[in-house]
């Protein structure tokens, strides 16, 4: 699959998270096999842009790889100026957002909302193509609720505008998370262009990534809640995409080991502080499987300070070890 320019190396993309796909957890996917790591949402109002939290997110020249860099917004102008200064900065491609269900991102009519507001997202589109010269992409989601599944129309003008890749989810924005994803609207946004599209939503093992391939004709796929805590998932359907085999599951001191890295990432991206506070939720999905009753993580989220963090994973896994 290319988009513009850029041939990716295999058909699994890691999905843009708020508050996950930081630039520490890009690195690791990448490392485990995701062709294409995007970057988490950047607001396109610029006087967000100098806060400590775009700063973490938009140092864009440290990337490995190819640098794919998502912004969302409601105003043509803005978002057309937020994607000239990303690229200025370093990014390789520019991913529009329009699949963000949450509300305090809709109430700002970006995000999903858009979807109900074919004219602005045409206007948008074509407003932030036009910007730059890197390939633009966009994610959607089939609509805006089960009733207005519009995203063939959505598509449609994405292509007529120069978008160059889209990435669906299998969700309207009502739907949220609930319930399962639905891949016939994706399957038939397939059937209408011809631009790479990208199957997301529910894709939560290689056997699920085959399938959903398969049944929808899509170019790639996209993982994103499955790869929290999870990160070798990208490793494990490449594996089977390319073989029809199944890897085994790493070892304890192989999580322990990505684990341990992913922390001291977190703890050099935000510093000490804030570091140890967001380590907490990924130490949680690290160890869901290992620690089901939460008993560890309690006690965890009590730490305060990044090297007694350390300190204790390290001595939480000497003890699992030794059982």
């Amino acid at each position: 699959m290319r988009i513009g320019p850029y041939q990716l190396a295999n058909q699994v993309i890691c999905a843009p998270m708020a508050g996950v796909t930081d630039h520490t957890f890009r690195e690791l996917c990448r490392r485990f096999g995701a062709a294409l790591a995007v970057s988490e949402m950047l607001s396109s109002n610029p006087q967000v842009w100098q806060s400590e939290k775009s700063q973490n997110r938009m140092g864009h020249r440290q990337e490995s790889g190819i640098r794919s860099v998502q912004i969302a917004g409601s105003d043509p102008e803005q978002m057309a100026a937020a994607a000239q200064y990303n690229v200025d900065i370093g990014a390789d491609i520019i991913d529009i957002n329009m699949g963000c269900p949450a509300k305090k991102v809709n109430k700002k009519l970006a995000g999903s909302a858009l979807l109900q507001y074919p004219e602005l997202v045409e206007q948008i589109v074509r407003a932030v193509v036009q910007a730059v010269k890197v390939p633009v992409t966009l994610k959607i989601r089939t609509g805006w609720d089960p009733e207005h599944r519009n995203g063939v129309q959505i598509a449609r003008i994405a292509e007529d505008n120069g978008i160059q890749a889209l990435a669906v989810h299998g969700r309207t924005k009502a739907c949220m998370y609930k319930g399962e994803a639905e891949y016939d609207t994706i399957a038939a946004i397939k059937q209408q262009v011809k631009i790479p599209v990208i199957a997301n939503g529910d894709i939560t093992s290689p056997e699920k990534a085959q399938f959903v391939l398969d049944y929808t004709g899509a170019d790639a796929i996209m993982i994103g809640r499955a790869a929290q805590g999870r990160p070798w998932i990208f490793r494990e359907v490449v594996h089977y995409l390319a073989t029809g085999e199944k890897l085994a599951a790493p070892s304890v001191s192989e999580v322990q080991q990505i684990m341990l890295e992913h922390v001291q990432g977190l703890h050099q991206l935000y510093g000490d502080y804030a570091g140890a506070r967001i380590a907490r939720k990924h130490v949680g999905w690290y160890l869901a499987e290992h620690d089901p009753d939460g008993l560890f993580r309690s006690e965890f989220n009590g730490i305060e300070h990044a090297n007694v963090q350390l300190d204790a994973l390290n001595s939480y896994f000497h003890k699992l070890a030794a059982t």
